[in-house]
């Protein structure tokens, strides 16, 4: 496999990451406030709600996101072709 090829690949892995962290620490607040009614899940799914929390965000950057992961990716390629660009200048 192609050098240049499996490094954008991870580049690209880490901005999913990191978008699914941030999709996470979004959706966190949205389901610590459901009703503590008849039909919650007590304690058990107190116990639970942070991995499906984890899950929704994960998934929902897997299928695309909200555009987080392109700037990420982005910025990560401009950071790494700027850091490259001086070790090229010393071997030409």
């Amino acid at each position: 496999m192609d050098p240049v090829a499996s490094n954008h690949a991870a580049l690209a892995r880490v901005a999913r990451r990191f978008e699914a962290q941030v999709l996470g620490a979004l959706l966190k607040p949205v389901f610590g406030e459901a009703s503590k009614g008849l039909l919650s899940g007590g304690a058990a799914e107190e116990q639970w709600r942070p991995m499906l929390v984890e899950r929704y965000a994960q998934s929902w950057s897997d299928k695309g996101g909200v555009g987080i992961a392109d700037a990420v990716y982005r910025e990560l390629l401009r950071v790494q072709s700027a850091a490259q660009a001086p070790q090229q200048e010393r071997t030409a």
